[in-house]
C-alpha cells in the first residue's frame, strides 16, 4: 500500500501570491525603505490592473478626464451670433421687399430743354473762358415718394475729354409726382485752349457738335414722414448741337440721358 501511494508536488498559485515591486538591481532593502519617507515618489509607468480571468493587463481610466465645457460654451455662442446674422439679414431682406412693393421707388428723370451759350471767348493768354445758361427738366414719377435736393450737386458740360464748364443744382424739396423746371449757370475757364478752340471752330462747320452733359446730385429720399440717407444720382446726357455761337439759342438735335443711383 505505501509503495503504490504517489506524492504530488503542490504547485503554488501565482496569481493568488502577492506581487511584491521590483526594486533597482544593486539597491539595499534599507535604501527602499529609506525612499518610501520621501515626500516626492516617481513612477515611470501608471500602476497596472491586471483581469483575474485572462490575465490580461489593463490600464485605468485617468482620474480628470478633460473639461469640455469651455469649448461647449464656444460653440453655443457662435451658434447663437450666426443664427443672429442670418435672422437680421432676413429681416432686412424682408423689409427691402416690402418697402419695394409699397412705394415703388422710381429713379428721378433729367432732360435738357435748352441750351444757350453767353459767352466763349479765347482771351489773349490762349485761355478759354465759357458759360453756358442751360434749362433742366427734373421730374420725379413716384406717387409716395418725395425727394430732397442736397447741397454738393455737380453739373458739367464736356466736349470730347475736356470740362468746358460747371455748375451745381439749387437745394429744394420735390413732391410727388412732381415735374421741377431748373435754371442753372454753368462757368470755366482752359488754359492753353487754342487747339481746343481749332477744334470747336472745325466741328461747327459740320452743324453737329457733340457735347456731354454729366449730373452729380446728392438726394434724399422721404417715405411718408421719414427722411431717410443721402444718396447719389449719377447720370450723363449726350447731346448733339447744330452751333456755338455766343449769345444765340443753341439747337439741340439729339438728346440721349442715363442715369442710376449710388449708395
Amino acid at each position: 500500500m505505501a509503495d503504490n501511494q504517489k506524492i504530488h508536488p503542490i504547485v503554488a498559485d501565482v496569481e493568488a501570491q502577492p506581487t511584491r515591486p521590483l526594486m533597482a538591481h544593486g539597491l539595499s532593502s534599507s535604501n527602499s525603505e529609506m525612499g518610501k519617507g520621501n515626500s516626492v515618489q516617481r513612477h515611470s509607468h501608471p500602476p497596472v490592473i491586471r483581469s483575474t480571468t485572462n490575465n490580461i493587463p489593463v490600464l485605468p481610466y485617468p482620474s480628470n478626464p478633460p473639461k469640455k465645457g469651455s469649448s461647449s460654451c464656444f460653440c453655443k455662442c457662435m451658434c447663437w451670433t450666426i443664427s443672429l446674422l442670418i435672422l437680421l439679414l432676413i429681416s432686412l431682406a424682408v423689409t427691402g421687399v416690402t418697402i419695394y412693393l409699397v412705394f415703388n421707388p422710381k429713379i428721378p428723370q433729367y432732360s435738357v430743354e435748352s441750351l444757350k451759350i453767353s459767352d466763349l471767348t479765347l482771351n489773349f493768354d490762349m485761355s478759354l473762358y465759357a458759360r453756358f445758361d442751360v434749362k433742366i427738366t427734373a421730374s420725379n414719377p413716384n406717387q409716395k415718394i418725395g425727394i430732397y435736393y442736397e447741397k454738393g450737386s455737380r453739373l458739367s458740360v464736356w466736349y470730347s475729354s475736356t470740362k468746358l464748364c460747371q455748375g451745381s443744382i439749387p437745394r429744394f424739396y420735390q413732391g410727388h409726382q412732381n415735374t421741377t423746371k431748373l435754371d442753372v449757370v454753368l462757368t470755366g475757364q482752359n488754359q492753353y485752349a487754342s487747339a481746343l478752340m481749332s477744334a470747336l471752330q472745325e466741328q461747327q462747320q459740320t452743324g453737329r457738335i457733340p457735347l456731354d452733359l454729366k449730373l452729380d446730385v446728392p438726394v434724399s429720399i422721404k417715405l411718408g414722414k421719414l427722411k431717410l440717407r443721402k444718396v447719389r444720382i449719377m447720370g450723363t446726357c449726350l447731346l448733339i448741337v447744330d452751333s456755338l455761337s455766343a449769345n444765340n439759342l443753341i439747337s439741340i438735335k439729339a438728346s440721349t440721358c442715363k442715369f442710376r443711383p449710388k449708395l
